[in-house]
């Protein structure tokens, strides 16, 4: 699952005439970077959510030989993140699936961290399991972080006022059960506050870097760190 339905509103004014996930950085659109990650691991089938701009994401998405994409059309109404998934459910079938936000990029290192992801989960101890990234390497990351993580992989999101040392990439492992009985319209965050309460959110340090495409100033930043290419 690839979310693609969002406003874009902090990366104005590169988002008035097109939604963020096509945005470009480093010579192709943010869609795409994810669309390549999820190629790279394998993955045949992907779903992807439009609301803003919709019809330019459906069109770039029909030009894709590789991955399979169907479209969750939230047109009428923008459902946030859970409910996203949630609408796109039929589409993803019974296991655990990734869900990806469209607007991120990371560069790996020698294994692709996709593939590290679908070795590293197991159903049996982990409902979520989250890729996260060390704050002080992360590119155009402004705030004090998402998560600590403990010895045994699971991860505890920052108390009030306080500084941890890793953020959030925007990739997740979500089991489909996860999502019944909930609101039509929700965010993915409800759930990984559950699964850490049930000592059930997991997470993977990411081997690479991450870049967090947030702000036309984030972009450039991103754009800097791929002509580089350090990873």
């Amino acid at each position: 699952m690839l979310l693609a339905a969002g406003l874009g509103t902090r990366m104005r004014p590169l988002t008035d005439d097109r939604p963020k996930p096509l945005v470009m950085a480093g010579g192709k659109t943010l869609l795409d970077h994810n669309l390549d990650q999820l190629v790279e691991a394998g993955i045949e089938h992907v779903v992807v959510n439009v609301h803003y701009l919709a019809d330019q994401l459906e069109a770039h998405c029909a030009r894709r030989a590789k991955p399979k994409i169907r479209i969750s059309d939230e047109r009428a109404t923008l459902l946030d993140s859970g409910g996203g998934v949630k609408k796109a459910l039929p589409m993803l079938g019974k296991g655990p699936f990734f869900c990806l936000n469209a607007d991120t990029i990371w560069l790996n290192g020698p294994q692709p961290n996709l593939k590290r992801m679908m070795v590293h989960f197991d159903p049996d101890r982990m409902d979520i399991l989250l890729m996260v990234a060390p704050t002080v390497t992360t590119i155009g990351w402004g705030n004090r972080g998402d998560f600590r993580m403990l010895q045994d992989g699971r991860l505890e999101r920052a108390g009030r006022h306080e500084v941890v040392p890793f953020a959030y990439c925007g990739v997740a492992i979500l089991k489909p059960e996860l999502f019944a009985n909930r609101p039509e319209v929700f965010s993915l965050n409800r759930l990984f506050d559950e699964a850490q309460e049930a000592g059930r959110l997991h997470g993977l340090r990411l081997d690479g870097l991450f870049m967090h495409v947030g702000t036309p100033e984030a972009l450039a930043e991103a754009e800097a760190a791929l002509r580089l290419r350090v990873f």
